[in-house]
């Protein structure tokens, strides 16, 4: 098997993969290390060359290999030197910018304008920022997003290279401080994004000056053009013009999160991802128009790769896109010297290029989703085709000429002449005048059969090669995408070229442009109904959690040697071929099943007070696996206007990402406090990502989300109970009790409020955990009056409402007497959570206190006697994560005091 470029781009993908998890590199390579590792590089290749001339290929082989793993080792460390002295991030570490207030950013836009569904948003490369009354010079990427209302200005129309001036507060983006929960603080690093502003008038952003025109400022121009024109054409089906932004521009901004959600059941997504399908179709058309334009092979690889280096630079230039360039450019080259380039080579060229000039993409989900599936397709799909079907296809062309038959191999020489054999047969059956129309109609339908068999086993290959992938990034197992991909492929070869032919000739005779429109429209329609109509069934996909590591590497160690197999001489293959199919199968049972255990602590309670920025998300595991989450965070409503483009979810992107991590994929019971948004929005994602066996619920509220809630409950099938002071539940050993709300629970409220949360207490030996949800000091007033405290007595104590200075009051605090304390409160939230007032309170009483804000989530382990601590960040005052508070037991601590 002839495949050097596979071989090298596997030897600097290891390097890199060393030099980026390596600790040895942690900090990069110093340069006194990067003239010995380059002197090495020398010395390698000088070997391999000696090896050559002594024809000691295998020797000069292992040289060349160990020189590119040296490589890439280099490259990583390079990429991780650290950040230069006037980078926005290295000036915030080092506290000489604070971004706890509003200041004055200058810099240079990068691309025009983003129209947004709510708004604006602004990709701004820093220049410098005034602080303290001084002009400090600062690089680095701000994004600045501007909320359009009817009663506000419209924002101030600037241009890619302007340079601007705008006073507002930036910050470091969200993200949720988790097990599994994604990083969105590295994935917008990897778009040069370090900061993100909101804009709250269009008088504080100002044009300092205009840039001149330059090639990527008339590129960012035609971009928004572009953009501009689609809206034009579709304004009157949104969806449609917000499907094709994402097709042909790469602009998902105006798909919303249930729209998203049904490509990614029916396994399409990857329509809405500009990628190698799409530059093979403009590819295609753009051949398909050079030789219908009658022009040289020359002037029609010019003119493919010129349209493809254009398009490239138009739209998102991201891994997907410039790989699919790269490949595409590499087989219309290999082409005009008349060689049929291996697509693997092609695709390995591709990375090596893409990772010389980004050695981190190595581990970015995008990089690796993109050569996995092309992987696929060379490795696995391609070689089986090759041997079943594809010769079958290829006989079909010309099948009524005798004299190409000695042109195939034998089994697909003998199918022609069969095929002759029988539709002449079927021909003389029929009317004279329609027999070769009748051949003419067999033979098609036998075409468009070979192809649709070899884009199904391409979909299916796709669906069990990625399968680990997505499992690990996506927790989705999508079962339809075979067939549905059947409808949306082709489609979408026919929409893509279609599209820009539309938007560009619209440009210049709109006529011609709204001409067009129409079939591109229907064909939009179709596909969108489509994907609706197969994502509706139940069963089209499941979530599940990420597969564990060692599955993944014996994953990917079968799938590697059944490459190998399918390549190797017919005899390895008989012998190699069947017992690795097994292996793979059983691999991707193990992944699309998930039949292990989840992780948790036996014979022990545990609390994890989760990250989910300002709101209330607590998951409990009794000493037995009995599993209870409490609230679901979700403060964000959506933008003005539009609650349906809303931002994240913490129900699918902080909560159930830290169950899956865990392997949990049932939730015995899911409790509400009570039916503010901060508690209950993540709720549905819950629901539906999990099996959960019970709701519960404490006082009904006339609420339409509390509402929507109980509706899904009952389509799901899960009981919906609603508990209340007095009522208690056992769980191997655990023992809980309700304290609120009381007795007039039982009426519905016209509001939900923070003093109708649940209250209850865990205990499990001698050690008990306090969970008041928001309750305010109304009612811990209450409870206090009705128990005089000594049933409220605590170990652990949730502070109540996020850590308000109106909650856990004195009194309360007394008489819970926690030793140690956890506010669940967003990073620099707008209220000012938790209360400084109240942090004097816990102070005053020696409690200790742990924040999601500052220590991610805080999880609490007991075994009944013992208390253990640890955070997702270093718990305050210990120095590793997993660092262990032990402390008395209330035995012990009566002993101490007789003492």
């Amino acid at each position: 098997m002839k495949l050097p470029a596979v071989a090298i781009a596997a030897a600097f993908c290891c390097g890199i993969a060393l030099g980026l998890w390596a600790p040895v590199v942690h900090f990069g390579v110093s340069s006194s290390l990067l003239i010995c590792g380059f002197a090495l590089v020398f010395a390698l290749i000088a070997c391999g060359i000696a090896a050559v001339v002594a024809q000691r290929l295998v020797v000069s082989a292992v040289s060349a290999m160990f020189c590119w793993l040296l490589l890439g080792v280099l490259a990583a460390g390079i990429a991780k030197q650290p950040l230069p002295p006037d980078h926005i991030l290295r000036l915030v570490e080092e506290h000489r910018i604070d971004l706890h207030s509003p200041l004055r950013w200058r810099g240079l836009l990068r691309d025009e304008p983003s129209v947004l569904p709510w708004g604006v948003a602004y990709d701004i490369d820093l220049i410098g920022v005034e602080a303290a009354g001084e002009f400090v010079p600062a690089r680095g990427g701000l994004r600045l997003s501007y909320s359009l209302r009817p009663e506000q200005p419209a924002a101030p129309d600037l241009h890619a290279g302007d340079e601007i001036s705008v006073l507002t507060q930036a910050r470091r983006p969200q993200v949720f401080r988790n097990e599994g929960a994604f990083d969105r603080r590295a994935y917008l690093a990897a778009q040069n994004i370090e900061l993100t502003a909101s804009l709250r008038a269009a008088s504080l952003l100002d044009l300092v000056r205009p840039w001149p025109v330059t090639a990527a400022s008339l590129l960012a121009r035609l971009r928004r053009r572009l953009r501009e024109q689609l809206d034009k054409l579709f304004g009157d089906t949104p969806q449609v013009a917000g499907v094709l932004r994402a097709m042909l521009l790469g602009d998902r901004s105006f798909i919303d999160r249930d729209e998203a959600k049904d490509f990614q059941k029916t396994g399409v997504f990857h329509v809405l991802v500009l990628a190698g399908l799409h530059v093979g179709a403009l590819a295609v058309v753009l051949f398909w128009a050079g030789r219908r334009m009658r022009l040289s092979p020359g002037w029609t690889i010019l003119l493919i790769l010129t349209s493809l280096a254009l398009y490239i630079a138009v739209v998102e230039q991201r891994p997907p896109v410039l790989r699919a360039g790269l490949m595409a450019a590499a087989v219309v080259v290999g082409g005009f010297f008349y060689r049929r380039l291996e697509l693997l080579n092609s695709a390995a060229l591709a990375a090596i290029l893409l990772l010389v000039a980004r050695p981190p993409a190595l581990r970015d989900s995008s990089f690796q989703l993109s050569f996995v599936a092309i992987g696929c397709i060379g490795g696995l799909a391609l070689p089986w085709l090759a041997r079943t079907a594809q010769p079958y296809a290829r006989a079909m062309r010309g099948w009524r000429d005798v004299t190409r038959d000695a042109a195939h191999e034998p089994r697909a020489a003998q199918f022609r002449i069969d095929l002759r054999r029988s539709l002449h047969w079927i021909s003389s059956k029929s009317p004279r005048r329609l027999g070769v129309s009748i051949e003419n109609a067999f033979a098609a339908v036998l075409r468009l059969g070979f192809r649709s068999w070899e884009l199904f086993v391409l979909t299916l290959v796709l669906q069990i090669g990625m399968l680990p992938l997505m499992a690990r990034d996506f927790h989705r197992i999508t079962l339809a995408g075979p067939l549905v991909n059947l409808i949306a492929v082709p489609l979408t070869g026919l929409i893509v070229p279609l599209g820009f032919i539309a938007v560009t000739s619209s440009l210049f005779v709109a006529a011609v442009g709204r001409l067009l429109s129409v079939p591109l429209q229907w064909l939009t329609v179709f596909i969108l109904h489509s994907i609706a109509w197969f994502a509706h069934f139940p069963s089209a996909s499941y979530r599940i959690p990420g597969p564990r590591t060692w599955l993944m590497l014996a994953f990917f160690v079968v799938a590697i040697l059944l490459a190998f197999a399918l390549r190797a001489t017919a005899r390895w293959q008989r012998r190699a071929t069947p017992a690795l199919t097994c292996a793979l199968l059983v691999c991707t049972g193990l992944v699309a099943w998930f039949p292990f255990s989840p992780q948790w602590s036996p014979g022990k309670l545990e609390a994890t007070i989760l990250d989910v920025g300002q709101g209330d998300a607590i998951f409990v595991v009794s000493p037995q696996g009995q599993s209870l989450l409490i609230d679901g965070g979700g403060a964000f409503r959506g933008f003005p206007g539009h609650p349906e483009h809303g931002g994240t979810d913490p129900g699918e992107d902080a909560i159930s990402p830290y169950l899956w991590s865990r392997g949990f994929q049932k939730i015995d019971v899911v409790a509400l406090t009570h039916a503010h948004q901060d508690h209950l929005g993540g709720l549905t994602a819950i629901l539906e990502n999990f099996r959960v066996g019970r709701l519960w619920i404490g006082r009904e509220a006339i609420s339409p989300a509390l509402a929507r809630l109980e509706e899904f409950a009952r389509a799901k099938h899960i009981p919906i109970e609603h508990e209340r002071r007095g009522q208690t539940f056992s769980w191997s050993g655990t023992e809980a009790a309700f304290f609120w709300p009381g007795a007039s629970s039982d009426e519905i409220a016209s509001t939900a409020k923070n003093n109708d949360s649940l209250v209850f207490r865990l205990r499990y030996g001698n050690r008990t955990i306090l969970l008041p949800g928001d309750a305010e000091k109304d009612a811990e007033r209450t409870m206090l009056a009705d128990d005089a405290g000594e049933e409220l007595r605590a170990d652990v104590l949730k502070v109540g409402h996020h850590g308000s200075k109106n909650s856990t009051m004195p009194d309360f605090l007394a008489a819970v007497r926690p030793q140690m304390a956890i506010i669940s409160a967003g990073e620099e939230n707008p209220y000012g959570h938790p209360s400084p007032a109240l942090l004097a309170r816990l102070q005053d009483a020696g409690v200790s206190v742990y924040r999601t804000d500052r220590d991610g989530a805080v999880r609490v382990v007991t075994d009944g006697e013992s208390l253990t601590v640890s955070c997702f960040v270093a718990c305050p005052a210990l120095t590793t994560r997993e660092a262990l508070r032990q402390t008395q037991s209330p035995n012990d601590e009566q002993q101490h005091e007789q003492q």
